[in-house]
């Protein structure tokens, strides 16, 4: 890792291993950056939007560069790093599989490109890299991941000689102002009295601190960021800030591969940053958990439904907080449901899950209180809940309430393996973290519950069998799109008329929500009724037509509908802006039916539709679909429904079943409903 880094000229990285069988990347190895800083970024799961995961799923190097392109290319990363940059993402490939990835850091005056010697020294340190990995996994067996990522040490700078040390300190004291080191992690390493003096600290107090730590009123987001801004775009970087009662002070970071350079002056009020306030420093810092909002509200952002919450809460708050386990609940017809854990033995749980909203529970009173609560030992934990058995295996606890629209939804428990002290700020730092958890599972419940909804409506108003029809073959397939509420207005029906005839009707309403679904269900209604009074496909749907334009839904529709009569052996189509039905005749052949597309449902009240008669005789197949089958971005519609009518022509008529799923699984990925009717007359 150390020599990949060095050859390549980046200054740092990140190293990811892949626990066979794991959807995972684990970060087992940092180079040139503060362990706690790479600490989001812990577990990356292969589909996330990050430049590592990207990477290892499609198998390639990835490069950003610049804070624009990042924003493009990795909107989550740009938000918590807003700092010129650059990186390469590249796959750890052995012999047989993927078995990791590495990101590589560069300073930000890097060129816009990956040099080709650049390119050359990634992809053979993850060649090598990939290879140790593997020969780990065939000597030792499975991979086991680390509690925390190694972090490698910087290179050791040059040694002086004592005369050259000596004038080294001269030449340092000689300087105007007052200068200081800091190593990567942040920590004081050297100071000079003339900086000292103009801190107001005592040198002693200052040396292995953290400045915000140490000097209370340094404690403020801009002071902390530029520091991270020096340490990430490996450029100087300068703030001025306010030492009480009125003293300003000009900073000026130089950074390296081993840590900081600063220099100390007397400055002004600058536009680097607010005034300075002093706050004891306690727990961690402002900036650090401003650090850790911004992440998790961003990745929060992605989260739909109640378990990518949980997943997404878990995958940034444990590692980031130091956390082993975390379990979140909710209220639920008078007892407490654990909606999502992870770190615990799921049979631990399930003895807690569903304990009445009355129990001596710290998860029900955090919930019914909004009061969080801090247990440092299992002891404090036994005096607040004397019933408590000590059966986790943790050391330290925290109960957070889950706050959304001013009132407790849930409470969230967060667990440590090695005893933990929550001082004040940590706290209030939790209880932030936790308040974004609880917007975002508010969110999510009420999509779960829209979501359930829509699916038991749509439930209630597709067909859940098809009628059946003396001498017809019928098969019918429904697939709701992938985004939003995966329910839509696709439908498609069969109606027994009487013993000789039958209709068919096939529609797609506008959008995919809870609206559309229900629009589906009244015109599905009215043109059933329609049909069964026996009026002719063009009057089915100008009837249903004026009744839509009546009800003024605001939303359209497309609509087939096709008159059967298999004693003649012929039927009768009319559309409404619908794609044209394809018929495979008796020999094979294919032919779009040329009806008039005529216009969509709902928009002129007085649509006069025309139909088309075409014989179909035994043996033929009739296929009714709605866009969603053959409708593809970039893709010619003309071409895509020729394309449908190639795999029809390839299907066997004697079994629709299988040429209805043949013709599912070729379709484009469901950004849209799909509907699906064939129909095939019997001798």
């Amino acid at each position: 890792m150390a020599a990949v880094v060095r050859d390549s000229g980046a200054y740092g990285g990140l190293l990811y291993v892949m626990p066979p069988g794991d959807d995972a990347l684990w970060q087992v190895l940092v180079a040139g950056v503060p362990r706690e800083m790479a600490a989001p970024w812990r577990r990356v799961g292969l589909s996330d939007p990050t430049p590592a995961a990207d990477a290892v799923r499609e198998r390639r190097l990835v490069w950003g560069s610049g804070r624009e392109d990042m924003a493009r290319q990795w909107p989550r990363v740009a938000l918590v790093l807003p700092y010129d940059f650059a990186l390469a993402a590249a796959p750890l490939v052995s012999e047989t599989a993927v078995r990791g990835g590495l990101v590589l850091l560069w300073s930000g005056d890097h060129g816009a490109l990956l040099t080709a010697g650049e390119r050359e020294v990634v992809e053979e340190g993850c060649h090598r890299l990939g290879g140790i990995v593997q020969e780990m996994v065939d000597r030792d067996g499975p991979l086991v991941i680390g509690e925390r990522p190694r972090v490698l040490r910087p290179p050791t700078p040059r040694t002086p000689a004592p005369f050259e040390a000596a004038a080294r300190s001269a030449f340092v004291d000689r300087l105007p102002g007052g200068s200081c080191a800091l190593d990567l992690e942040g920590r004081v390493t050297f100071v000079t009295p003339g900086a000292a003096a103009l801190l107001g600290a005592d040198r002693v107090d200052l040396m292995g601190a953290l400045p915000w730590e140490a000097l209370p009123w340094m404690d403020v987001p801009h002071v902390e960021d530029r520091y991270r801004a020096a340490l990430v775009s490996r450029l100087p970087q300068a703030f001025t800030v306010m030492r009480p009662p009125s003293t300003w002070l000009a900073f000026e970071l130089y950074p390296d591969a081993t840590g900081l350079s600063v220099r100390i002056a007397p400055g002004a009020p600058g536009e680097e940053g607010p005034e300075a306030r002093s706050v004891p420093a306690a727990g961690p810092s402002r900036a650090t958990v401003l650090y850790h909002l911004m992440h998790l509200a961003s990745t929060l952002t992605e989260a739909v439904a109640v378990q990518d919450v949980v997943e997404q809460t878990a995958d940034q708050l444990l590692p980031a907080l130091g956390a082993q386990a975390m379990v979140v609940m909710v209220p639920e017809d008078g007892r407490l449901r654990i909606v999502g854990q992870r770190g615990f033995r799921a049979e631990l749980l399930e003895r807690y899950d569903g304990a009445p909203l009355d129990s001596a529970n710290p998860g029900v009173d955090v919930m019914a209180t909004g009061v969080p609560g801090f247990w440092t030992t299992f002891d404090e934990l036994r005096e607040a809940y004397p019933a408590t058995v000590h059966e986790d295996g943790m050391a330290a606890w925290a109960v957070l309430p889950l706050i959304a629209s001013g009132r407790p939804i849930g409470s969230l428990l967060l667990a440590y393996a090695r005893p933990h002290v929550f001082p004040p700020a940590e706290r209030a730092a939790l209880t932030s973290l936790a308040g974004l958890v609880g917007q975002a599972l508010e969110r999510a419940r009420l999509y779960d519950a829209k979501h359930h909804l829509a699916h038991r409506l749509q439930s209630a108003l597709l067909p859940h069998t098809l009628p059946r029809v003396p001498r017809l073959d019928v098969a019918a397939r429904y697939l709701p799109a992938a985004s939003g509420l995966g329910v839509g207005g696709d439908f498609y029906d069969l109606i027994r008329l009487d013993e000789h005839t039958a209709g068919a009707a096939i529609g797609d309403v506008q959008g995919h929500n809870v609206d559309a679904a229900a629009l589906m269900g009244q015109v599905r209604t009215a043109v059933h009724a329609h049909a069964t009074a026996g009026v002719p496909p063009d009057d089915v749907l100008a009837r249903t037509n004026r009744l839509l334009t009546d009800l003024d839904p605001g939303l359209f529709t497309s609509c087939a509908y096709v008159h059967l009569d298999l004693a003649t052996h012929r039927a009768c189509v009319a559309l409404a802006g619908h794609p044209p039905p394809l018929i495979r005749h008796a020999d094979g052949r294919m032919e779009p039916l040329r009806a008039s597309p005529g216009l969509l449902l709902g928009i002129e009240p007085d649509t006069r539709y025309s139909s088309l008669e075409f014989p179909l005789p035994p043996g033929s197949v009739l296929a009714l679909y709605t866009d969603g089958l053959v409708e593809a971005p970039g893709v010619d519609l003309d071409d895509a429904i020729a394309a449908l009518a190639g795999l029809l022509e390839a299907g066997d008529p004697a079994d629709l079943d299988e040429m209805a799923d043949t013709l599912i699984r070729h379709a484009p990925a469901p950004d849209d409903d799909i509907a699906l009717l064939l129909i095939s007359p019997r001798a």
